[in-house]
């Protein structure tokens, strides 16, 4: 029997067909192909009863015995089933559990993130995020969170929220590879033992280069040392108790537990220390490197142990983070020390320092500890000099040596060299002992003008030669990176007054435009050194310099200005050239001295 029917757009033509096999019951068809749908029944053996239904969106539905089912007319496949009892489901931010049948038993509306197969998390996985002044980050699975860094308010640096980091000028990241920093850690090293007590002080002296004021605080431990304001674009002495363990005596190496001090600037300054700050029979001066600076790897410039009173080169290491591994590799003179600290007599050594730890070495009779290799696994500070020396040792009188060390990273192939003046007006030329040392191996160095000296190869790193109480001004480069360090003649030397200081070269590359600089105006006579190209204008105090001297063809000049503080004056300076200039800074007077690097860019080159 045949039926059709039109209702509206929509025609139906009803086919039924009966056929009985096997005692089958008939199964009824319907079909909807575009506007028309048909059903038919008819036998089809033991097949369940099934529908079919066609409409305008290609879709097609198929129910067998009485349970539908979905299929993709162009794919043929059919869509997964309704989601396992139990299982979680994620709509937005809420987590849904499964019933097994299309719908859900139960929901939780998540704070943080919605994961499928989980539900809610503590958290978005991998974001950063502050609580409080803590920057946190959220652990990979969501289920967790961890400590990123602690924001140092003392530093100006607070968590942002928005970035869920520790923000502020102060933050290392924000910071330059040159001198300028907020946190440094002054460190006491051996000084003759009349002159690291009483009213011979030893200080740290920070300079202000911002527009505003900065606030200043010094610990040494969990101890409160001292806090201090130091005014916009201005420099201000902060003496500091001597650590006898650090500066009493002759030996043997050691390890002194939180034996720096931590000094922090809630806006970048520069700090120089003073060993001793007032002038006096034994001085020199370091310019401290901020923690920004500091890396792991660094080659020592010291000096000879001193037989005629038994006074030891040094060199210090300091740690900023707990459980910092330092490796030492003794020069060819380095491996004459005395042990201890974890320090062998050869100069070998591995030893764990923690956060403030200072690594003091001493030489033993015959050891000099130029040239050592010091690698670390977390970023140290390394000073290197000695308790009092003579320069050369045949020359009266000693004197104390130090000076920072400089990151091998930032060690380059080209310096130019001059020696201090004399008292009273910074000529003629002092006397200097002048050390060239390898920090990697072949190094071959060449002079403009030439210089004499037997061997200019270095075959390994941390070997040196050196002139000897030479006034030459030359340039040296070389085709591997090194160090040069300088050495002030003692008075007994037939340059004047002054005895025994120190300091390191600064590259050519690591010079800057623009300093704030300071000279300890107790001094009979300070002075600036400044080198510059050729051409370059300079102005001392906002005063032009004029007439620097050439030096040979080297392509660069010296201009030797005497620092005249008057009876007011504070020893503030600055410098600013129209190129870049480099400076050493030193005061001079009767059986005393100091040499200090006035400033200087650190970049890894």
């Amino acid at each position: 029997m045949t039926s059709a029917t039109t209702t509206g757009l929509t025609t139906v033509d009803l086919t039924t067909t009966t056929t009985e096999t096997g005692g089958s019951e008939g199964t009824p068809t319907t079909s909807v192909t575009g506007d028309e749908t048909t059903t038919t029944m008819g036998m089809t053996g033991t097949s369940a009863p099934t529908s079919t239904a066609t409409t305008d969106t290609g879709e097609t539905a198929t129910t067998t015995m009485g349970v539908e089912t979905a299929t993709d007319s162009e794919s043929g496949t059919e869509p997964p089933p309704p989601c396992m009892q139990g299982e979680i489901v994620c709509e937005g931010a809420e987590a849904k559990v499964c019933d097994g049948m299309g719908g859900f038993e139960g929901s939780e509306t998540c704070d943080a993130a919605c994961e499928p197969g989980v539900g809610c998390l503590m958290c978005v996985p991998n974001t950063p995020f502050c609580e409080g002044d803590v920057a946190m980050k959220c652990a990979a699975d969501g289920m967790g969170t961890e400590v990123v860094e602690d924001c140092d308010e003392l530093q100006g640096i607070s968590c942002n929220p928005d970035i869920g980091l520790c923000d502020g000028a102060c933050v290392i990241e924000n910071l330059q590879l040159n001198y300028i920093g907020c946190d440094y850690y002054p460190t006491v090293t051996l000084q003759h033992d009349d002159y690291n007590s009483g009213t011979k002080v030893f200080a740290a002296v920070v300079a202000n280069t911002a527009d505003a004021a900065a606030a200043i605080t010094i610990t040494r431990g969990a101890m409160l040392i001292k806090e201090e304001v130091v005014a916009a674009k201005s420099v201000k002495a902060i003496t500091l108790p001597w650590i006898p363990a650090l500066t009493k005596g002759t030996g043997p190496s050691a390890v002194v537990s939180e034996g720096a001090y931590r000094l922090r600037s809630d806006r970048p300054v520069t700090v120089y220390q003073y060993n001793l700050l007032y002038a006096s029979a034994s001085n020199d001066a370091s310019l401290l490197l901020p923690v920004n600076a500091w890396t792991g790897d660094y080659v020592v410039a010291s000096y000879p142990h001193f037989p005629q009173l038994g006074y030891p080169g040094f060199y210090a290491v300091t740690a900023r983070e707990d459980g910092t591994t330092v490796t030492l590799a003794p020069s060819a003179t380095g491996g004459l020390v005395q042990a201890g600290g974890g320090v062998a007599a050869d100069g070998s050594g591995v030893v764990v320092l923690d956060a403030g730890d200072v690594l003091q070495v001493v030489t033993a009779p015959g050891g000099d500890l130029t040239g050592t290799g010091i690698s670390a696994d977390k970023p140290v500070q390394v000073i290197g000099g000695h308790k009092c020396t003579n320069v050369p040792s045949n020359v009266d009188a000693c004197d104390h040596l130090e000076e920072s060390m400089f990151p091998v990273e930032a060690l380059a192939q080209e310096y130019i060299v001059v020696p201090p003046g004399q008292l009273p007006n910074g000529t003629p030329d002092h006397g200097q002992v002048v050390r060239f040392i390898a920090a990697e191996p072949n190094t071959t160095l060449t002079f403009v003008p030439d210089q004499p000296l037997a061997n200019k190869v270095l075959a390994n790193p941390g070997d040196f030669v050196e002139l000897v109480s030479t006034t030459a001004r030359f340039r040296v480069s070389a085709d591997k990176r090194f160090m040069v360090a300088q050495y002030m003649v003692g008075q007994g030397g037939g340059f004047g007054e002054a005895d025994p200081s120190m300091l390191l070269a600064t590259a050519t590359e690591q010079y800057r435009k623009d300093y704030l600089f300071h000279a300890p105006p107790s001094w009979e006579s300070n002075f600036v050194d400044i080198i510059l190209k050729n051409g370059t204008s300079v102005s001392v105090d906002g005063v032009p310099v004029a007439a620097p001297v050439q030096i040979g063809m080297t392509g660069y000049s010296l201009a030797r200005v005497k620092l005249d503080d008057g009876p007011l004056g504070d020893g503030n300076h600055t410098i600013l050239g129209s190129d870049r200039v480099g400076i050493g800074v030193y005061g001079l007077q009767d059986f005393g001295s100091y040499w200090v690097v006035g400033g200087l860019d650190l970049d890894h080159l």
